[in-house]
């Protein structure tokens, strides 16, 4: 088939790139003529570990280009995907005018003789894919009615594990009423369900709220699990038995049971969001999304107090060593991340920080500036501080050279906010070490 997709950020560009692996023709498009000529080039604009290797590929056999031009992409593509971004506005209502704009520039491109299908991949609100198709009637000049669908397609991806998700998905959702629509969206997506896994067809409104639905489920089970890591530490349980506990009960199962301070990333604070608005917006009190947001804000800044604590309510002059800005482990993400919300905690108290990230380190540098040292390595990052913080998991934290750590700390003092070490371990060490949701391990 030959596609269009409209939007080379995170999900368009593993969209495209995975949908040109199975031998489809597809050309993404960006306003952005920079973005656009290094994606020409052969450079690849996020870090997404296997998407490089897939992009490079598809590239070179001539099934994945790059335009800024929306009608030259769109000219003789059967399926146009839209995944532009819906950033939350002040009211966290998603902004939907980069949708809304493109679909007014397709109402003028789209021909009554050539159908297309119009894809909504992005995250959108319960009843986007009628104003999707208003806009684009609003903007035709001729009678184009019948010459194109809208459908809800929500993608369900992992950052870090995106190509994987994309390539073999649990589930593939399509929403459609169109017969013409569901037979084309079957054959696009038929080689990523051949192992049996679900393509799920329904209407427009119900695959908008599934995607919502999902990931606002998962928040909640992350905020669920950090309250009863509050709970562990206030009763003298320890949450990872807990968590193994209730995780081998197929009904909850084990995963998103690992307590820490916070979700961040580009989904789920604002889909939440969005899903509490449109709840309020039909006047429904959807109780257990406030307490989730709320629940989660305290959560980015649960390790504050304790280092407040230990440093006897004053931290101005300490200097803190933290290991991970993005939001979690195997992306350069940094959207809503808990480690900068510490960052901003400490600075404002008079801190200074010091930091390390395998992979984001550029993305908060244009953040952040010179407002803290960005460090070469983990270790360089220990060098003179008072204490190490641990925001984000990736897998080069979870084993250091310890006999190294003690040597460049001054003290030997670690605050974890994602429990990466052994509490024996620690103890053995002979380092105050406190995590979530588990004990103290406290040495003079």
């Amino acid at each position: 088939m030959k596609l269009a997709v409209i939007g080379t950020g995170y999900v368009g560009l593993v969209t495209g790139t995975c949908f040109a692996e199975t031998g489809n023709n597809v050309i993404c498009v960006d306003i952005d003529k920079n973005k656009v000529d290094k994606l020409t080039s052969g450079q690849i604009t996020i870090f997404e570990p296997g998407l490089e290797k897939l992009f490079l590929r598809n590239q070179k056999e001539g099934r994945l280009s790059f335009t800024t031009s929306i009608e030259e992409a769109i000219e003789n593509a059967s399926i146009v995907f839209l995944a532009l971004p819906t950033p939350p506005g002040e009211d966290g209502s998603a902004d939907l005018s980069y949708i809304l704009g493109v679909a007014k520039q397709l109402g003028t491109l789209i021909k009554p003789s050539d159908y297309k299908v119009i894809v909504d991949k992005s995250t959108v609100p319960v009843g986007t894919a009628e104003k999707v198709h208003a806009a684009i009637l609003s903007a035709a000049t001729l009678n184009i009615e019948q010459s194109f669908d809208v459908v809800s397609n929500p993608e369900f991806l992992r950052e870090g594990v995106a190509v994987e998700d994309f390539m073999k998905p649990d589930r593939v959702v399509i929403g459609t009423t169109s017969e013409r629509a569901m037979k084309m969206m079957n054959d696009l997506y038929a080689p990523f369900v051949r192992q049996g896994n679900p393509l799920i067809f329904m209407d427009e409104k119900s695959a908008e709220l599934t995607k919502y639905a999902a990931n606002s489920f998962l928040a909640v089970k992350i905020t669920f699990m950090n309250e009863i890591a509050q709970l562990c530490e206030r009763l003298g349980a320890d949450v990872d038995m807990v968590r193994r506990g209730i995780g081998s009960d197929e009904r909850i199962g084990k995963r998103f049971l690992f307590p820490g301070i916070g979700y961040g990333g580009s989904c789920f604070p604002k889909d939440v969001q969005a899903l509490s608005k449109s709840s309020h917006e039909v006047k429904y009190d959807f109780k257990i999304l406030e307490a989730v947001m709320e629940i989660n804000e305290l959560q980015k800044l649960l390790l504050i107090p304790k280092i407040e604590s230990y440093f006897n309510g004053n931290l101005t002059g300490k200097h803190f060593a933290i290991w991970g800005l993005a939001f979690k482990p195997n992306t350069d993400d940094i959207r809503e991340a808990p480690a900068f919300y510490m960052i901003d905690a400490l600075l404002k108290r008079g801190a200074t920080v010091s930091a390390f990230d395998p992979e984001a380190m550029s993305n908060s540098k244009q953040v952040l500036g010179d407002k803290i040292q960005f460090s070469e390595n983990q270790y360089k990052a220990l060098e003179n501080a008072d204490a190490l913080i641990i925001a984000t998991e990736w897998n080069e934290f979870r084993t250091p050279d310890f006999e190294k750590v003690t040597t460049l700390l001054k003290n030997k003092l670690i605050f974890d906010g994602r429990n990466l070490f052994d509490l024996q371990q620690m103890n053995d060490l002979g380092y105050h070490y406190e995590s979530v949701g588990r004990k103290k391990i406290t040495h003079s």
